[in-house]
């Protein structure tokens, strides 16, 4: 019997001038996108690519992450103007709530415990609460040169991996204690062994570490030990133009890719992505 295996395939959803995609993700077949200065959540159909819904976040400010909880039925989204994390409740409610978090929070993640991950960029911090607000921990970035912190995701072995600006543009290995144990990159530059504003991070079931190498538009694929790296290819008009956010179904083999440019603004969506190791998407 010849088992037939799906390709990648590519879509795009347009965006418009001045609507930076500062937030992806998805649960099931929604896709959820979030704009700079926005107070709502476009919600699409990962079928059709068309608008369905906007979801009401009142008194969100200007937000540089959004993420998504299946088994909580839940949105997050940072809040960098008024240091808080914004919940979505994805039921018949749409009902939101709110916390207090550390100053300048921006990329945030859930993790395998099913809680929020947030990057508190202005105090070089990890913030972990449950679903409805209670903290976990907190854990301090040690390194002084992790200037300015972007976004964050978690590994199976409690590690974390950060995406960081500066005077050194790297991605970061962590400890639990928030030591760093490996980094790739340096001082900003564009071949594969620099990056130049990396933001968004993504990891697939090989814990191969995806980055939106925003100001090279392209997206890098490092190893797990963060010793090589090489650029997947995303086959779109014109390329990609400063890919900010990203999010990475495993069970479904989506990836979600928000654009952060004047004229362009798009959302690209690949379905059927196995893993990072393609070349070419």
């Amino acid at each position: 019997m010849v088992r037939f295996v799906a390709m990648p395939t590519t879509h795009v959803i347009p965006g418009g001038v001045g609507a930076y995609v500062t937030g992806v993700t998805s649960v099931g077949d929604d896709v959820f996108v979030l704009r700079f200065m926005s107070q709502q959540v476009e919600v699409y159909d990962a079928v059709t690519f068309t608008l369905q819904s906007r979801l009401s976040v009142p008194g969100l400010g200007a937000s540089y992450g959004l993420a998504a909880c299946a088994s909580n039925r839940c949105l997050y989204a940072s809040d960098i103007d008024n240091d808080r994390v914004h919940r979505v409740e994805l039921s018949g409610s749409n009902a939101v709530t709110k916390w207090s978090v550390g100053r300048r929070p921006v990329g945030l993640t859930v993790n395998s415990a099913k809680n929020v991950l947030v990057v508190i960029g202005r105090e070089r911090k990890l913030q972990e609460f449950t679903t409805h607000g209670h903290p976990v921990q907190t854990i301090q970035l040690l390194q002084s040169d992790i200037e300015y912190s972007e976004h964050v995701v978690q590994l199976s072995n409690g590690q974390f991996v950060v995406s960081h600006t500066g005077t050194r543009h790297r991605v970061c290995l962590l400890n639990v204690k928030g030591a760093v144990v490996r980094s790739y990159g340096g001082r900003p530059g564009y071949d594969l062994t620099k990056m130049n504003e990396p933001k968004g991070l993504a990891v697939d079931e090989h814990e191969n570490i995806l980055v939106a190498d925003m100001d090279n538009n392209r997206l890098l694929v490092i190893d797990r030990s963060l010793t090589s790296a090489r650029e997947m290819s995303v086959t779109v008009d014109g390329g990609l133009r400063c890919p900010f956010s990203l999010w990475y179904d495993k069970s479904r083999g989506r990836l979600c890719i928000g654009e952060w440019f004047v004229s362009g603004q798009r959302v690209i969506i690949i379905d059927h992505l196995k893993d990072f190791t393609a070349s070419q998407v």
